[in-house]
């Protein structure tokens, strides 16, 4: 069996396209086509449904897929041990954040890539049911995003890591002269936030959603005047118009620089939301992953993770804080 054509499989389940399932695996939609029947005729069994457009797969091609994706996570496992020495892992590793905590996942690869040069992290921005069934067919590694969804959602399958608690703020432009960097001020009410002109995003994104709760469990519905589904969209709206926005620490912290905006604390209620690292937790995790599993339990990335996102009361983790978190590099 020909590991290129699962891997093509792969790519049509992830991608839902023969062009775009193509593209990602660099070469021609035809070439992909004849590959796919190619292990259709080798097993012997219909694999994917054929129309106009893509339509999914048949039952037994579900089954060739969770096959698939079974062996080439054991392939990169076992490519990964060969390569890798004692202390020095080698290999590629699959991350993916809710787009809101993408601030956060890029810190920590570039810290975890100081200190293993040998790890190549590729940082994607998906949503909530995106990462959640990429971990579960394991083509990602790791996802960084709304841990209380794996009960909630009903995916109680996937193991979780705790990193941060996020807390809201209600971004505005400064009234008056500029300062010398962002300014936190006093905290603001839901409900207060509520009657302002608001940019926000749109209805489907899950942070929405908790946004949308926070201002129900305030007595109020909330009518934005801009809404966008591109987090960064957010700030350039606040510093150019008259909007504010609802935005987590974790964006936020990423304006500390812009002395003409202030963020307001919101309260009543205080909506806390855990953020955390999933993972699945069948099967054993290639060299890359433990590597990151380490990083992401010690007490320097936690810090610099927390100075970052959740209420921003510590000041950003400089140069040095940065270094203690990703330790020594190592060749």
């Amino acid at each position: 069996m020909n590991l290129a054509s699962l891997r093509y499989l792969v790519a049509l389940h992830e991608h839902q396209h023969f062009g775009r399932a193509a593209l990602a695996c660099h070469i021609t939609q035809p070439a992909l086509s004849n590959a796919l029947r190619a292990l259709e005729q080798e097993l012997g069994v219909p694999i994917v449904k054929r129309g106009r457009t893509y339509a999914g797969l048949t039952p037994e091609g579900e089954h060739v897929l969770a096959s698939a994706q079974r062996m080439l996570h054991e392939r990169e496992r076992l490519q990964q041990e060969i390569d890798s020495t004692a202390g020095a892992p080698v290999g590629r590793l699959h991350l993916a954040a809710v787009p809101t905590a993408v601030p956060i996942l890029a810190r920590f690869a570039a810290l975890l890539q100081a200190r293993h040069p040998g790890i190549v992290p590729s940082v994607r921005s998906l949503s909530s049911p995106e990462i959640e069934a990429g971990l579960d067919g394991l083509s990602l590694d790791l996802g960084l995003g709304y841990t209380d969804r794996l009960q909630t959602a009903g995916v109680p399958r996937l193991a979780a890591l705790p990193q941060y608690t996020e807390h809201y703020f209600l971004l505005r432009r400064r009234a008056g002269p500029a300062a010398a960097g962002l300014q936190i001020g006093t905290p603001l009410t839901w409900a207060e936030a509520a009657r302002l002109p608001l940019c926000l995003l749109t209805p489907e994104m899950h942070n929405r959603h908790v946004i949308d709760q926070a201002f129900a469990a305030a007595g109020v519905v909330v009518q934005p005047v801009v809404e966008t589904n591109s987090i960064s969209a957010l700030a350039p709206a606040v510093l150019a118009g008259e909007v504010g926005s609802v935005m987590p620490g974790a964006l936020v912290g990423t304006l500390r620089g812009e002395g003409t905006l202030e963020a307001l604390p919101l309260v009543g209620p205080e909506l806390r939301t855990p953020i955390g690292f999933m993972l699945s937790p069948g099967g054993q995790p290639t060299r890359t992953q433990q590597a990151a599993l380490a990083l992401a339990g010690e007490a320097g990335w936690l810090a610099t993770a927390a100075a970052h996102s959740g209420r921003l009361a510590a000041p950003p983790a400089g140069l040095a804080d940065a270094a203690q978190a990703a330790g020594p590099r190592r060749a």
